[in-house]
């Protein structure tokens, strides 16, 4: 997916990213001080403190991953609520410092974004996946060969060895990265044609569906017409082994009926023959539509 930061978004983004400059350091007793204040008495300006002075360490991060195609305002927004998490969850007993701490929490909270929006159609779903969409781009610049920076077979197979995940992945991954989305409405050449035009329909249409119904609503009378022939321990057992969602079994029925599973079973095919004649007589020629 491609986007547009028009400039007014520009000059806003800009503008934020100077105001994250002027923000002060924090020495680091006085960061624990602010995480103690809002992990033991909830202060909100202790915690507005801590995340402020370390938002350009937000932006850092963000700036590298430009790359993906995204905003940059939208990655560093991310990114913040990575930065916020963290803050909720740091403990200064442990005596690590906040940024190396938070650093996990925006990396992930980013990368979540873009593998959610740098394309429709969702990637990243395992570790693994993940792992080779971020280091794809890395180690194809370095091992691809060709001059146009495409990767010979070789090259993948190197990828699908350091990464441990099979090369029929980073085939896919890299034809995922490689071709950017495009919309079914978008225009085909210089005439009207979309993409969308030239995808067979497979559907039934109208007129199919209209006769599939009417087909079925015939068969339904036909079969209700011969069943009605039927004695009513001949239509039990019909219904209850092929009519029902979950048929029965000839023990089981025979339990119900209090005969053996043999009795049953002459039952059954007495009944259906008896059902195939009755079908005959109401269906004519075409009771062979009930021969599956």
């Amino acid at each position: 997916m491609s986007y547009f930061e028009s400039e007014p978004i520009d000059r806003g983004n800009r503008r934020y990213i100077a105001a994250t400059m002027e923000a002060p350091f924090l020495e680091r007793e006085h960061e624990f001080e602010l995480a103690r204040r809002w992990r033991n008495e909830g202060d909100t300006e202790a915690m507005r403190e801590l995340v402020l002075a370390y938002a350009r360490f937000v932006v850092r991060i963000a700036t590298g991953f430009r790359g993906y195609g995204l905003p940059l305002g939208d990655l560093v927004q991310e990114g913040n609520i990575g930065l916020m998490e963290a803050a909720k969850r740091f403990d200064p007993e442990r005596h690590v410092r906040f940024s190396t701490y938070a650093a996990w929490w925006v990396v992930a909270a980013i990368q979540e974004f873009i593998l959610r929006h740098s394309s429709v159609v969702r990637i990243g779903t395992t570790a693994a996946q993940k792992s080779l969409f971020f280091n794809l781009r890395r180690l194809r610049a370095r091992l691809a060969k060709k001059p146009d920076g495409d990767m010979t077979d070789e090259d993948r197979a190197c990828i699908a060895a350091e990464l441990g995940v099979p090369l029929a992945a980073v085939e896919r991954m890299e034809a995922h990265i490689t071709r950017r989305d495009r919309s079914l409405n978008a225009h085909v050449g210089e005439g009207d044609d979309a993409f969308q035009d030239f995808l067979a329909d497979d559907a039934p249409g109208p007129e199919a569906i209209a006769t599939a119904h009417h087909d079925e609503d015939r068969r339904s009378d036909w079969l209700a017409q011969a069943m009605a022939r039927l004695s009513e321990r001949e239509r039990q057992i019909v219904s209850r082994r092929f009519l029902d969602d979950d048929p029965d079994t000839l023990a089981e029925l025979g339990v119900v009926f209090g005969v053996s599973k043999e009795r049953i079973r002459q039952i059954e095919a007495k009944a259906l023959e008896k059902l195939r004649r009755a079908l005959t007589g109401v269906a004519g020629e075409r009771a062979e539509y009930f021969t599956d």
